[in-house]
This record gives C-alpha cells, sequence and structure tokens, in this order.
C-alpha cells in the first residue's frame, strides 16, 4: 500500500477525509490551527496545512474507489504517474505537526532564492529554498517532499 495525494474541492479538505475515513480508507488531513480576526473577535480556527490536499493510503488497484467519495476531484500526477508520497515523508509532517517549538518566525539576512538546510527540528537535514520571508512567518520550497511550507517558528531553524 502507497500513499497517494488527492485533490478536492476548496475547503472541503477535512470534511472529505472523515468521509474517505467513515468508507474505510486510510487517510490524513494534516491540520494547523489558526487565529482569524473579524472586526469584532478573534477566533482560533483549524484549517489544512495543504489547501486542496489530502493524502489517502491505499493499494494501487484500488485507486478508482476514492471517486465514489463527494469532495474528491483528482489525483495530484507526478510525470504522468499518481504523485506517491513515501511513509518517512508522512511521518516527517505528522512529527513537525506534533513540534512546539514552531510558534512564529525570527528571520534575519535570509532572502527569497537562498539554498539551505534545516538544522534543527522534524525537517533536520532537509534542503529547502526560500521562497517567501516575512516578519512573522518564511515560505519554503521542500523540493524533497514535493511541496512548499508556510511556517511560523521561535527560532531560526537553519
Amino acid at each position: 500500500m502507497q500513499w497517494y495525494v488527492l485533490y478536492t474541492k476548496s475547503r472541503t479538505e477535512i470534511k472529505t477525509a472523515g468521509r474517505l475515513n467513515d468508507w474505510g480508507f486510510e487517510v490524513y488531513c494534516p491540520v494547523i490551527t489558526e487565529v482569524h480576526q473579524w472586526s469584532d473577535r478573534k477566533k482560533k480556527v483549524i484549517v489544512p496545512l495543504f489547501k486542496s490536499y489530502i493524502f489517502v493510503r491505499l493499494e494501487k488497484k484500488n485507486c478508482n474507489l476514492v471517486f465514489d467519495v463527494p469532495g474528491v476531484v483528482s489525483y495530484l500526477f507526478w510525470l504522468g504517474e499518481r504523485a506517491v508520497v513515501k511513509d518517512e515523508e508522512i511521518n516527517v509532517i505528522r512529527q513537525w505537526l506534533e513540534c512546539d517549538g514552531v510558534e512564529e518566525a525570527k528571520v534575519e539576512a535570509l532572502s527569497a532564492g537562498d539554498r539551505i538546510t534545516i538544522s534543527k527540528g522534524a525537517f533536520k537535514d532537509q534542503k529547502a529554498v526560500i521562497q517567501e520571508v516575512g516578519k512573522k512567518s518564511m515560505r519554503l520550497i521542500l523540493p524533497n517532499l514535493g511541496c512548499v511550507l508556510q511556517v511560523k517558528i521561535s527560532e531560526v531553524l537553519v
């Protein structure tokens, strides 16, 4: 069995993951908690880490069964094949989300386009390219994982 990446309808990632789980599929929808502010209040909201994407673990012969579940649009493809995610990569995402040190970013002397190697945390020794640097966050491209991460960190992890 392998992990595949499913593309879902916009803003239905968590609901679609729940439906897939109810149908007996092994599914993983990594989520984070964000604070959203309106004019009259602030509220903590659980949102998916990857917008419109969830992971499903199944055998290749059962790949078409997921399309019976409402909210599933298609698979993510890489080089003409369904994108496969390694178990280790799923574990890295899980470990990173469980890490309490991720809060906000403090980045100095780094700029977009810089190539770095992460030296601490769940992504230790991962190569990354900085796509964007903000005051409290930065966006990293992790080519080995084939994804882009927006992170808020409490200390520089490079």
